[in-house]
């Protein structure tokens, strides 16, 4: 049965809560906006708002990151000749444009009138082209390298995010089956239990480290899984990636692997 909750934590949080978006009634487009896309990308802006209260609330794990700051990565190759844009739309015409990167990070705002609106973020891409994930980073860390407290923190968000965006019905029950509501916390060695997280690129190799101590972890295509509540890794462990091939561009960017 644990087995089971954390499959199910799993797919809910890599996959963007899909199953329950899938469920439910698609808002209208009008040419004008942002994307003609009779299906585009969706996330609810109060489940948005729980990940940035989850940010405010558990700071103390990356307190060197000033802000929340999520980023688009792609599941399969975007062939879309307009760049990726993004906005709130919400009820009564509300319409906020929300800047992208070039490396495909971005910032949303709190905004009332968006709340009252019952916004939603909106991609100009069919639903799962894109993953959208907290991009949580220390600064002054190398491009292979993740700070543990910053993960720490991703959990934190992606988890209030999900629990936003599914069934009441799935979060009960996952709590019950790990019998705790503190998701992340279930993720530690005593358990056997790691937390995956996806990386920049194909990962050959994973291991965390903290002075002389290391920990070699799973690494398997573009992810890797960590001991994440492991009390005797503290904040500021870090996970060093081999990757497969090169990286181009830097941590503040959207890395990629070489040709």
């Amino acid at each position: 049965m644990r087995a089971l909750a954390i499959a199910a934590v799993a797919g809910l949080l890599f996959c963007g809560a899909a199953i329950a978006a899938e469920n439910e009634p698609v808002r209208e487009l009008d040419p004008v906006h942002v994307n003609a896309i009779r299906d585009p990308e969706l996330r609810k802006y109060k489940a948005i708002l729980a990940g940035l209260d989850a940010f405010d609330k558990h700071h103390k794990l990356a307190p060197a990151v000033d802000r929340l700051v999520f980023r688009l990565t792609a599941r399969k190759a975007d062939d879309a000749p307009a760049p990726l844009a993004a906005r709130l739309v919400g009820d009564g015409g509300f319409s906020l444009p929300v800047p992208i990167d070039a490396g495909g990070r971005f910032e949303v705002p709190r905004s009332e009138a968006a709340a009252d609106a019952d916004s939603e973020l909106e991609l100009n891409r069919k639903r799962r082209l894109y993953r959208t994930m907290p991009d949580i980073r220390t600064p002054g860390l190398a491009a292979n390298q993740r700070r543990l407290g910053d993960l720490r923190l991703e959990c934190k968000v992606m988890v209030a995010i999900a629990k936003e965006e599914i069934p009441l019905f799935w979060v009960l029950t996952i709590n019950t089956i790990m019998l705790t509501s503190d998701w992340c916390g279930f993720f530690d060695e005593k358990r056997k239990a790691r937390f995956g997280f996806h990386a920049d690129g194909p990962v050959s190799a994973a291991l965390l480290r903290e002075g002389d101590r290391t920990l070699e972890l799973k690494a398997k295509g573009d992810s890797f899984e960590v001991p994440l509540a492991s009390p005797e890794w503290s904040d500021d462990a870090v996970v060093e990636l081999s990757y497969a091939a090169p990286l181009t561009g830097t941590a503040g960017e959207t890395p990629r692997t070489a040709p």
